[in-house]
């Protein structure tokens, strides 16, 4: 461990945050290459509806399948050293994409990108756990899923733009450049814990740390690295419960990540220019929602010191405002008002976020990773659907049937979070008492050779 004898109050949290937002822009501008690209792909190989559904589902059951697997590599090896991997992979697979010759190798190419993907969330929130105090928790989710929202809103004229002058392959060579770019940039200057970063002062360990009875900052446990307890979070109602929820929230966000711009395109009737910048006006608003229900549910539990209180009651509102929404879009005749409603949808889905990825860091501990990566596999799976169903649901005639199923999904979601969802029960204890340290505490066993 390195000496914190650094004067004054340093920010170095704040460097971090920037770093994993930078990290969450590329995978979402990763991750809707392929929407983006879809009407020119499609093109050139002759893909229905329904066999282009098919393919924008590939990632998302790799993404699912191999949450947890990487959820436990980040909590058991580090962030510093799995999500360097994470990105450089992604550098591979995107020149892969741009070599496709048909739909196997396409959607292979997007199975194999999610296997390498699933665990970069739930790793940057073990990052999070490690360099963050519990208040503060909500507003990095927010702020960073904001970015990760702000790649996807840029994403689609970036890439018309790209694509016009330069064809479809085109896109995905930019995507694996940053991704590489980014992998050496962190690997240089992140350290898996605050107290391995010279940079950190004591004042900012402390707030991060929190002090003990006798004003001393508290030490984080690095000695011993207990094993998963599997049997307890896999029976655990809480646990599941998080992964219901979430995956209400998954299955309406890849309508966003994957159908939005043939929908403006085919039903609405707009030109591809006009739908690089319509595509564009939700995910902006996400980019908002993201921050704003970080920013609250944070300030509700300082408020109110109500940590159930302040992690549920942005959920459910976030989610029936949702539903509602997108029910609106969806029923009206105006295309210009249906992009505005499905705008005010993506800013109260996002407001999801900052509480729902708050919770694993709220319930797991320690495991932060694995729970966070068990809650997005739930999510996935249910999220892998999506894209099929829509384009099957399509396919039979009705643009407006798969609307109705997302905000269904999402009004059953809101009541989980009402009725089921406890942020202060641990999922990784048998015992009933409530979970996590005080503000500022946070357990942070790392592997050796990764300080």
């Amino acid at each position: 461990m390195e000496k914190h004898e650094v004067s004054g109050r340093s920010h170095v949290r704040w460097v971090v945050l920037l770093l994993l937002c930078l990290m969450y822009l590329i995978t979402y501008l990763d991750r809707v290459s392929l929407a983006n690209t879809a009407t020119l792909i499609s093109k050139e190989y002759g893909f229905s509806k329904v066999t282009m559904g098919v393919i924008f589902s590939a990632f998302i059951w790799s993404y699912a399948l191999f949450q947890v697997p990487g959820g436990w590599l980040g909590d058991r090896f580090g962030p510093r050293r799995v999500l360097s991997v994470i990105m450089v992979y992604r550098t591979v697979i995107a020149i892969l994409t741009t070599l496709v010759t048909g739909f196997y190798s396409l959607w292979g190419i997007r199975f194999m990108l999610g296997v390498g993907e699933a665990g970069a969330f739930p790793t940057a929130t073990r990052a999070m756990q490690m360099w963050y105090p519990r208040d503060e928790r909500g507003f990095v989710q927010g702020i960073s899923h904001a970015a990760s929202r702000f790649g996807a809103a840029i994403g689609p004229p970036i890439a018309v733009g790209i694509m016009i002058h330069y064809g479809w392959r085109s896109v995905f060579y930019v995507i694996g450049g940053l991704s590489l770019l980014w992998s050496i940039l962190y690997a240089t200057v992140y350290r898996n814990m605050p107290e391995e970063d010279s940079h950190v002062s004591r004042a900012e360990l402390a707030r991060i740390r929190g002090l003990d009875e006798k004003g001393e900052i508290k030490k984080a446990n690095v000695a011993k690295r207990p094993k998963v307890p599997w049997s307890v979070l896999l029976k655990h109602g809480n646990m599941w419960a998080v992964m219901c929820a979430y995956a209400a929230y998954i299955y309406s966000l890849w309508f966003f990540l994957s159908w939005l711009p043939s929908y403006l395109v085919e039903y609405r009737h707009f030109t591809l220019i006009k739908t690089g910048l319509f595509a564009s006006m939700p995910l902006a608003a996400g980019v908002v929602g993201d921050a704003f229900g970080g920013w609250l549910t944070d300030k509700l539990l300082v408020k109110t010191n109500n940590l159930r209180f302040s992690r549920r009651s942005v959920a459910i509102v976030a989610m029936v405002g949702c539903g509602t929404c997108t029910m609106f879009a969806a029923l009206s005749a105006n295309p210009n008002t249906a992009v505005y409603c499905l705008t005010a949808a993506m800013f109260f889905l996002e407001m999801t976020i900052g509480p729902a990825w708050a919770v694993p860091m709220d319930v797991g501990g320690e495991f932060s990773g694995t729970v966070s990566g068990m809650m997005n596999m739930g999510g996935q799976f249910v999220g892998a659907l999506s894209p099929t169903v829509f384009g099957y649901l399509v396919s039979r005639g009705s643009w407006v049937a798969p609307f109705s199923v997302s905000a269904g999904l999402l009004f059953i979601g809101a009541a989980i979070w009402a009725f089921w969802i406890d942020p202060e029960q641990s999922v990784i204890d048998r015992g009933s008492g409530t979970t996590g340290p005080s503000v500022g505490v946070v357990p942070t066993p790392v592997a050796a050779g990764n300080r």
